[in-house]
This record gives structure tokens, sequence and C-alpha cells, in this order.
């Protein structure tokens, strides 16, 4: 069972928002430290995002997300997706675009393993690339010109560092950290922060594979959510 289904790092020096089925809060984290802390406790998207209320977004919830510019996201539930203004620490959020499907948002998706879902995704330190994963695949696509970069691979021949880990064959949730260069990777109980480098194969392990409540202790009490 995936104890967190989506994150985004938000535009609020390291903070991050983390969704779990129709619920999400808000965390303010220390990469390689214990204390972090809950800035939002757990409540309904519908309440923290008024512009998602009796969208697929609310309910069943958002299994996807990636940060762009200042405090805007995308957002998925399935094969849906929206851009929305997220406006943190407020109840101000807005629909920029959508919602719409994933192969009408983003055209070079249709077809592929992603066009009705995709499982996470994390910003690059590339321009304006993102790493998109479905199932043991991954794939690179900037979402300016909303055009796939290279080819859809899987998870263990991009990544060899994660061989020999659960996420070679599947990664639940992730985030780009505010530290350069580094992501954080949720499957089920589990997580790991790694330094990525794209265009290259460098990546390292920041530390062991560890249950997410061992690294996150703010979240004892709130994961999983039943």
């Amino acid at each position: 069972m995936a104890y967190i289904n989506a994150a985004f790092r938000s535009s609020r020096e390291y903070e991050v928002y983390f969704f779990m089925k129709d619920t999400y809060v808000r965390v303010y984290y220390t990469p390689g430290k214990l204390d972090d802390k809950i800035l939002t406790s757990l409540q309904l998207i519908s309440t923290g995002f008024p512009s998602l209320t009796a969208s697929f977004f609310a309910e069943p919830g958002i299994d996807c997300s990636f940060d762009t510019e200042a405090s805007e996201a995308y957002v998925f539930s399935t094969k849906y997706c929206a851009y929305i203004d997220y406006a943190p620490a407020t109840a101000s959020d807005k629909i920029l675009s959508g919602p719409t499907t994933i192969a009408k948002m983003f055209p070079s998706l249709k077809n592929t393993v992603f066009e009705n879902g995709i499982d996470s995704a994390f910003r690059s330190t590339k321009g304006k690339e993102v790493y998109l994963f479905k199932g043991n695949r991954y794939a690179r696509i900037d979402y300016d010109s909303k055009q796939l970069v290279g080819t859809i691979r899987n998870i263990a021949d991009g990544f060899p560092v994660l061989k020999g880990t659960i996420f070679e064959s599947g990664i639940d949730a992730c985030f780009a950290s505010h530290k350069k260069s580094e992501a954080y990777l949720f499957k089920g109980e589990e997580y790991v922060r790694i330094k990525f480098t794209p265009d290259a194969y460098g990546d390292v392990l920041l530390g062991d594979v560890t249950p997410i409540l061992d690294g996150w202790p703010c979240l004892k009490g709130i994961l999983p959510v039943s």
C-alpha cells in the first residue's frame, strides 16, 4: 500500500505537499535531519485547495504532481490533469489550465504508458524538464514545449543506482528537493533520498532505503491514512 500517493516541492523554501488519497499535509523538511515539522494538519484536498472541489483531484485524489514556476504545479488523477496556482498557505488557489486528459495536455504522451496515468514525477535541474514514472518505466518531458526528451526507458537502466532496490519496479511518489540535484523517492512504507545527474549515470543514494516514519517522524500518527 502506498503511504504517499503524490508530492510536490513548494515555492516556499524547504516546504513540500504530500497527498494521501483525498487528503494532504504541508511539511517543512530538513534534508539529512529528523526535525521536520507539520505546517498544515491532515485535511481534505477540497478544504486546502478549494479550486479542486468536486473534481477528480479532490476525490479519489491526486496520484501524481510536480512543481513548475513560482507557485504553479501540474496535478494528475488517473488519466486527467490540471495546471494550478496552489497559492501556498492560503485558500486562493486557482486552476490555470484544464482539467483535461493527459493526452490533450501533453500530446507527446499519447499512445505511451503515461497516457492513462502517471505514478510520480519530479522536476529536473535541467531547463524545464521533468522525470515521469509509470511502473518500471520512466521518461523525461519538457513541460513548456510538451515534448518528450529522449526515449521511454526502464528505471533500472536510467537510474542504475536504484537496481536491486524496491524503486526499480516503480515509484509511488517523489519530489525534487530544494537542495540542488537531490530528490526524494517513496514507495510503500519506505523512502530514499538520491542525488541525480541529468544526462549522466552518476546518481548516488544519500543514505539507505528507510521506513518513512523513521525518516519523517512528524508523519507518525498521520501515515498510513485509512
